[in-house]
């Protein structure tokens, strides 16, 4: 059985750790690899790797530091197929959105290259008499990114090729759920020859994080994950000095109109709730159905998520693949049993799934629960699993007022022929991503990836400008050269 490795210092390490995890394919149980749970050590010898090879790499002109970009792009365009079948295998979402997910992390690789042009400073000459001022941007110098289960290989590059095209080193630390899709990402970072200790790659559970959030030569930290871990992260790190940006949970609300086109909206929010099982944080959890939208966009979501095949990600024609892990599946389980307790309708149960040839997955099938209490438990609670909340409204005034009490602020959606009514859910929905007759709010990575209250803690996001900022720091030099002193030469 395979002991999943570090990469540091552009060499592959063992590991000689006495704990370790098993990673299992989802949707069959199988045992695909161990994978060690401390990493502490390991973590210092990388940031050592790092910090020897930040000097140099910084003082490599941003033309050459992106031309790794470009060949990295190349090669995950040419191995999209291979690595697209490990994130399947190793996370169970369907291939076409395993590619999707791939697609979406090159972009993020595409629009790094653009660092000469994003990283530059302003200047304005005579800001008094003789006197010039400037603003440069330099690197942090080493940096950390701690990343989820749930996109293993684009939320990585959400903060990679910005960290490194800005002129830092970087350390990735994966979840220890799917360690696999970042071996390799490395094996092909391995191939372009990058200087020693640019990039570096560690696995562990809690004792690497807290190792990266606590040692003093890592300057910044980029962290996706659960609310209760990000406010954890953000607050030890910042203890340290660092400089934080922590994407949390969510709990995403769409509000359907009456006057919505409801055969697309009904597969626009199938697609948002149940793709990815689910497990994504801009995945719908919550429909608010206004007027008579209610009775005529209940029976179309039931209808159509009824109508998703479930099983592995591997097969043809699968639609939703399982969730990752058997305690999430439990876990899932029961917050239906609680609502349904609390006087939700499961309209659509999809507990105790099982799928032939499969019995050992971890398979819910679509599952909707109707007259879920807003502000209830239920409707403020991260469920991370295929499950869509419906509620109701008698105006759009109401049904943003139950966005606004929501603790998180990820996303929201309204769907709508009217642009009243879509420019009012545009000017006071209380999220970061708003989509309009969109289920999936997902910024294109030119754009920050926004994320408001208990969704996000720091100040500047990942992707796009938002991460060259994050990734450099302003210095400003103010400069007079006096006429006497140069009539010497």
């Amino acid at each position: 059985m395979e002991s999943v490795p570090n990469f540091i210092g552009g060499q592959w390490t063992a590991v000689s750790a006495h704990e370790f995890s098993n990673v299992i394919n989802p949707a069959t149980a199988e045992v695909l690899a161990h994978v060690h749970l401390d990493g502490a050590e390991e973590v210092h010898r990388a940031v050592q790797a790092a910090s020897q090879a930040f000097p140099d790499w910084r003082q490599t002109p941003p033309e050459d530091r992106i031309q790794y970009l470009f060949r990295l792009k190349q090669l995950l365009e040419d191995n999209l197929d291979e690595l697209a079948r490990t994130i399947t295998v190793e996370n169970g979402k369907t291939l076409a959105e395993s590619k999707g997910e791939l697609r979406r992390g090159i972009e993020n690789v595409e629009v790094a290259c653009g660092i000469p042009t994003l990283m530059q400073g302003y200047n304005l000459e005579d800001v008094a008499r003789g006197i010039d001022e400037i603003m440069i941007r330099q690197p942090l110098g080493v940096v950390a990114a701690i990343t989820p289960f749930n996109f293993p290989a684009m939320i990585p590059l959400w903060f990679l090729p910005y960290a490194v095209a800005c002129g830092n080193t970087m350390i990735v630390k994966p979840s220890e759920k799917v360690p696999l899709t970042m071996q390799k990402f490395f094996g092909l970072i391995e191939r372009l020859d990058l200087p020693s200790g640019v990039l570096n790659l560690v696995n562990g559970g809690k004792p690497a994080v807290d190792a990266l959030l606590d040692h003093p030569d890592v300057r910044a930290i980029s962290f996706v994950g659960s609310t209760p871990v990000a406010k954890y992260v953000y607050a030890r790190a910042a203890q340290s000095g660092k400089r934080v940006q922590c994407q949390g949970g969510a709990k995403n609300h769409v509000v359907v109109l009456p006057d919505a086109d409801m055969e697309a909206t009904t597969q626009i929010v199938s697609d948002s709730a149940f793709g990815c099982a689910g497990q994504r944080c801009l995945a719908v959890s919550v429909a608010v159905t206004v007027g008579e939208a209610r009775k005529t966009f209940r029976d179309a979501i039931v209808e159509a998520a009824g109508l998703i095949q479930v099983g592995s990600g591997l097969d043809d024609g699968v639609g939703m693949g399982p969730v990752i892990t058997r305690e999430s599946k439990a876990r899932i389980e029961a917050a239906v049993e609680t609502g349904t307790r609390q006087g939700a309708r499961a309209v659509l149960d999809g507990r105790g799934a099982r799928v032939n040839g499969l019995e050992g997955g971890h398979f819910i099938r679509p599952t909707v629960l109707d007259g879920v209490a807003p502000g209830g438990p239920l409707s403020s609670t991260e469920i991370f699993g295929p499950v869509l909340s419906l509620t109701h409204a008698a105006s759009v005034d109401e049904a943003i007022g139950i966005v606004a009490r929501n603790p998180y602020g990820n996303a929201s959606s309204i769907f709508t022929s009217s642009g009243a009514a879509a420019r009012k859910f545009r000017y006071q929905a209380p999220t970061g991503n708003v989509g309009v007759n969109i289920g999936v709010a997902a910024p294109m990575a030119y754009f920050p990836f926004s994320g408001w209250k208990d969704s996000f803690l720091g100040a500047l996001h990942g992707q796009g400008r938002d991460s060259v900022e994050f990734y450099t720091d302003k210095k400003v030099v103010i400069e007079r050269w006096p006429q006497e002193w140069s009539r010497k030469f």
